[in-house]
């Protein structure tokens, strides 16, 4: 392929203006924002009101208007993405939307209803040490059904080092620790890509920093407000939510509103920047380069942001001896990391780090691109990704484009800077290698995800077990040494966005001046301070090829193929059935939808 240097690649937010464009609003339409800021200042009084214990019935509340619109919200976010009913793809939107914030919402139910009979969050939690001294908290499973029917995944939170277990039990339940004290209200510029991700940050704002919430959708989900605000009347009633639809100019305004505490938002680096620092023609400050302000250290924003903000994922594959079989279904796996949501994911998987010295990585690079191929098609939904897509081709005309996807392979002479540097926000996928086999190649590609990849949001590793019992706690130790706020070995790190226990955000480090992949974490149900990572582990095997076998061990699953996976046959109506489940209960839908399972 042929070399070349990073083209200028489209943010993955649809406006990236957001400082500069405030005074493009009518004084009508500012006196709307102003009087929902209004009542969310008396809804702060409010919810500053409640005990622990009414705070749990009105979580209850919220949890039955989710449970009662999660059909109308998958199939109206599935119809925003153009997936009709019939699309074996459109299941993504019951899991990425309803069954996240069912899950999200059951998890803090439990954590306030500890925290109100006086029981800490962490109660009968298993925590122990992890390498470097960190203390580790066993966030994930937690109840019998999660153990049950996601058996074979695990989840860990490391804390920060230096951090104790006693430190970390008496500050389990951060701000419901003092209900009393209030954040103020809260702005969550919403992502465009999840349906989820909004309403889970609003969550997380209110319970962990006591703010009421002023919800600003991205243009691309407008048509989930009218599910969102069904979901969530229990919030908007009493004053403590309130959403609102809008582009860069109601940004703009809100970001600098006076009445507004707090910013968080889930979207790109370069909105991020437009908002702390400016644009070269900010009417905030006139004459002044968002540089200089960054040099001299004036942000224009005057009040505290946390922020999500993506970054290019690796998948390390360590050499082992796999069977056919484990080369296709981890091909299928990597395939997915990519190409769910059609690679608008912030978390996607984007560079595939092989070992030039793994004797199966011929086989593997062919399973790689029949499963890549193969996949289902879908609808180029996002804004810009066409044009994010040509600016891959670009970078690498040699690459293989196969319609609504491209693959690109490094080769010898090929320069990979623009692939693992430029956050495509679009099915690109690519593959680079490192030497080495065993713990040589692991803390090779360590080093190399570390230092060459932009971004520290999340990292996936898939190793066979026996090579992993092989390498020790060298194997720990390089786990350690990775710098990402999730991490994911044999599973991918949308497992661990998806189970409220984990934690979700960029490795810690990230400041106004250099934000990477966004600061602070959101999720958390167990309401931990000091976070560090998350880390989840998966089978290697799926049913029933995990069973038994002194040669070739793994994690115990009930799941043939996991019903996120886009190769799945029925991931479509296993992933309705399992968040039906989650809604409503009921044995016989269950025992139906792990049959669908079954045949996967």
């Amino acid at each position: 392929m042929t070399s070349a240097t990073p083209s200028a690649t489209p943010s993955k937010d649809t406006k990236t203006d957001a400082a500069p464009t405030a005074s493009a609003l009518t004084d009508a339409q500012r006196d709307e924002l102003d009087t929902a800021i209004g009542a969310l200042q008396t809804g702060a009084s409010i919810w500053s009101a409640l005990t622990l214990a009414q705070r749990v019935t009105l979580l209850r509340a919220v949890r039955t208007g989710v449970a009662a619109t999660s059909e109308d919200w998958a199939e109206t976010a599935a119809a925003s993405k153009g997936l009709d009913g019939r699309h074996p793809l459109r299941g993504e939107e019951w899991l990425s939307g309803p069954y996240s914030v069912l899950g999200a919402l059951d998890a803090y139910i439990e954590t306030l209803s500890r925290l109100a009979n006086g029981t800490n969050p962490l109660e009968g939690v298993t925590i122990d040490r992890a390498p470097g001294g960190r203390t580790r908290v066993h966030a994930f499973p937690l109840t019998g059904i999660d153990r049950f029917l996601l058996s074979g995944f695990s989840g860990e939170v490391w804390l920060t080092p230096g951090t104790t277990t006693n430190r970390a039990r008496a500050a389990a339940g951060l701000a419901q620790r003092t209900p009393n004290a209030s954040g103020g209200v809260g702005l969550v510029l919403g992502a465009g890509n999840i349906t989820s991700i909004p309403v889970l940050d609003v969550l997380y704002e209110l319970l962990a920093h006591n703010r009421t919430v002023l919800l600003k959708v991205n243009p691309t989900q407008d048509a989930l407000v009218p599910v969102y605000k069904r979901a969530f009347a229990a919030l908007i009633e009493p004053g403590i939510l309130r959403i609102v639809r809008g582009g860069p100019a109601v940004g703009a305004y809100l970001t600098r509103h006076p009445d507004i505490a707090h910013v968080h938002i889930t979207g790109s680096a370069a909105t991020f920047d437009a908002i702390v620092w400016g644009a070269s023609t900010s009417p905030e400050a006139p004459g002044e380069s968002p540089e200089e302000r960054r040099r001299e250290n004036r942000p224009l924003l005057e009040k505290p942001i946390t922020a999500e903000l993506g970054g290019v994922s690796p998948i390390i594959v360590i050499p082992g001896e796999w069977s056919a079989a484990d080369l296709t279904y981890q091909a299928e796996h990597v395939a997915t990391m990519r190409l769910q949501n059609c690679g608008r994911n912030c978390i996607a998987g984007q560079v595939v780090i092989l070992s030039e010295d793994w004797e199966q990585a011929d086989q593997f690079r062919a399973e790689l691109r029949r499963a890549y191929a193969t996949a289902p098609e879908r609808p180029i939904w996002y804004p810009g990704s066409p044009s994010r897509m040509k600016a891959a081709t670009d970078d690498y005309p040699d690459a293989l484009v196969l319609g609504d996807r491209v693959l690109v392979e490094i080769g010898e002479a090929d320069d990979p800077e623009a692939l693992e540097t430029t956050e495509y926000f679009a099915p690109v996928l690519g593959v680079v290698t490192v030497p080495g086999t065993g713990q040589a190649f692991l803390d090779a590609a360590v080093a190399h995800a570390n230092e060459a990849l932009q971004g520290t949001l999340g990292a996936n590793i898939i190793i066979d077990p026996a090579t992993e019992r092989s390498l020790g706690s060298g194997f720990e130790r390089a786990i350690a040494d990775l710098r990402y706020g999730s991490i994911a070995i044999n599973g991918w790190t949308a497992f661990g966005f998806i189970t409220p226990t984990m934690t979700w955000g960029a490795y810690p480090g990230g400041t106004i001046a250099d934000v990477g992949s966004g600061i602070g974490v959101v999720h958390n149900a167990l309401l931990l301070d000091d976070v560090e990572r998350s880390v989840i582990r998966g089978p290697f095997r799926p049913f029933p090829r995990w069973m038994p076998d002194p040669r070739r061990p793994s994690r115990a699953t009930i799941l043939p193929k996991p019903p996120w996976f886009v190769s799945s046959r029925t991931g479509a109506e296993v992933s309705e059935g399992l968040t039906r489940f989650r809604a409503n209960g009921g044995v016989a839908g269950l025992v139906k939808t792990l049959l669908r399972a079954l045949r996967a």
